[in-house]
């Protein structure tokens, strides 16, 4: 599989798209002045404890205070906070734990007014960005991602991602850890440290060593509300947590971020140095890997697919609602049961791929086309499962229900990535979807017409607008067409046509059913 990474880079954000074989699967923005990303570290100062809710409101710097959960604590926060005073203090006087007593793990069980005072400060981690009214979700139980491995402070637990299933290469991985992890600090191995050398992850080591070093120094001269600790930005974090060999080039239009991904790669992945390109064109990035079309075509509330399917995607405050549809596919060959398991595999892999690229999180019910064997309904389940292993959110998904529906809970850390696609209408009031949608509907219809072969013309009646649309400028779209299907298709615009109707006519008059 052939992946690309393409970063576009403007004035107030930085846009990363993941490309497989072609096919837009995740898309991120950055403002450059972001704050509250998850993974920051902030000094904090607790503000209120709400012993009904078992949680306290900690005061970050944001407009609303950020929510800690006794459950987000982390067995070990009276460490934490003991750390934190010592440093303030001036008791503390590395970043090490050498000299440092620990305090005895909060039970799990337990309730935040026995382990929190108001006016307290304390070290968190931003789990969830602020979204809509609420603030930031925080932690208190830190983490310090790197390219192989996860620090943890105050812990001694070293553990092994679920992924690596060799038996003798996670003892391997234990035991090297083990050799060179300091004192009071805890390991989470990542997938990507499979058969890596101890230098290798020695320098990772080192290098979040340093971060927390920063941290403490930050601690030691800064007062609450203060950011601590900034994550990576958003482009080196993707490259930190997807990058492995399959993606074939990382492309982007600002020379700066150039430099900077090329210098993070030749830390991680010195081989795969020259893979990052720097994008010279009057032609922006964008639309010159077709990132814009898809985006208009897969962020709308109706996604089509192959074979004339497709998704409805609604979305509530409660949860998101995605309804399958078969359009107006039909075989005979085949039985109706056939049919919609086949309807229904296209749309599992589509619903994935949407779940990524939208980051949909929270409660996702999806209503598939009804199935009535048990073993149609595995393959289904089995097939959204395989599907969706690739999704770096946490998620989990239930089987089908006695109606059909299949429940997906998928983590939500960030706003959900939501782009308008539709445009004021032409013809009056409201809205109307986009016409690049109407186009590629159009275009779809006229392949599978030249497909079947039967018709020797075609002709295409539509609104003035979408006709002046396929029709004007060089090269036209129209003429596209006919350099990819050395078929020249006829276009009368129609005024008595609404502005998403059109019609297809061969070469003798008659309406082309499709």
């Amino acid at each position: 599989m052939d992946n690309e990474i393409i970063i576009r880079s403007g004035s107030k954000q930085v846009d990363i798209a993941l490309l497989e074989e072609g096919k837009l699967t995740e898309l991120h923005s950055e403002d450059h002045d972001i704050s509250f990303a998850v993974g920051d570290l902030y000094l904090g100062k607790v503000k209120k404890l709400v012993p009904g809710l078992n949680a306290a409101f900690v005061d970050v710097g944001y407009e609303k205070d950020a929510f800690l959960h006794y459950h987000d604590l982390g067995p070990s926060v009276r460490s934490l906070l003991k750390f934190v005073k010592n440093t303030q203090s001036g008791k503390q006087h590395n970043s090490l734990f050498n000299n440092f007593d620990f305090e005895e793990e909060i039970h799990k069980d337990g309730k935040i007014d026995k382990v929190l005072q108001s006016g307290q400060n304390i070290l968190v981690q931003i789990a969830k960005e602020p979204i809509s009214t609420k603030g930031p979700r925080i932690s208190s139980e830190i983490s310090l991602a790197g390219r192989y491995i996860v620090l943890v402070p105050f812990s001694n637990r070293i553990s092994v991602s679920q992924k690596i299933r060799n038996r003798e290469e996670k003892d391997r991985l234990r035991r090297l850890i083990q050799s060179i992890k300091p004192k009071g600090f805890g390991v989470i191995i990542r997938t990507v440290a499979q058969d890596k050398k101890v230098a290798e992850l020695d320098e990772d080591m080192t290098n979040l060593l340093k971060k927390w070093d920063m941290t403490f120094k930050a601690i030691k001269k800064e007062n609450p509300p203060t950011r601590v600790l900034g994550e990576l930005d958003r482009a080196t974090a993707i490259l930190r947590d997807i990058f492995n060999d399959s993606y074939k080039s990382i492309i982007t239009d600002d020379e700066a971020l150039y430099l900077e991904v090329r210098n993070y790669l030749s830390r991680i992945a010195p081989e795969k140095e020259d893979i990052v390109q720097l994008y010279y064109s009057k032609v922006p990035i964008f639309e010159k890997f077709g990132i814009e079309r898809q985006k208009k075509i897969l962020f709308g509330k109706s996604v089509s697919m192959s074979k004339g399917a497709y998704l409805i995607i609604e979305h509530t405050e409660a949860l998101h609602v995605v309804d399958v549809n078969s359009g107006n596919r039909a075989n005979s060959k085949e039985s109706q049961e056939n049919n919609a398991l086949e309807v229904n595999l296209i749309s599992a892999t589509e619903i994935a791929r949407q779940l990524r690229l939208r980051d949909m999180g929270g409660i996702i019910v999806v209503d598939f086309i009804d199935l009535h064997t048990a073993e149609n309904k595995r393959k289904l389940f089995d097939h959204l499962k395989e599907q969706m292993k690739d999704d770096r959110a946490k998620h989990k998904i239930l089987p089908p229900s006695k109606f059909g529906l299949i429940q997906i809970t998928r983590q939500r850390v960030r706003p959900e990535t939501n782009i308008k696609t539709r445009e004021p209408n032409p013809d009056g009031e409201g809205e109307v979807e986009a016409p690049i949608l109407i186009i590629d509907e159009i275009k779809t219809s006229v392949d599978r017409i030249i497909a079947k072969g039967k018709h020797s013309g075609i002709t295409i009646n539509t609104h003035p607008f979408v006709a002046a649309y396929l029709t004007q400028g060089f090269p036209s779209v129209r003429f596209k067409w006919f350099l990819e299907t050395k078929k020249w298709i006829k276009i009368l615009p129609r005024d008595a046509y609404q502005y998403l109707n059109y019609q297809i006519f061969d070469g003798d008059g008659e309406r082309i059913k499709i």
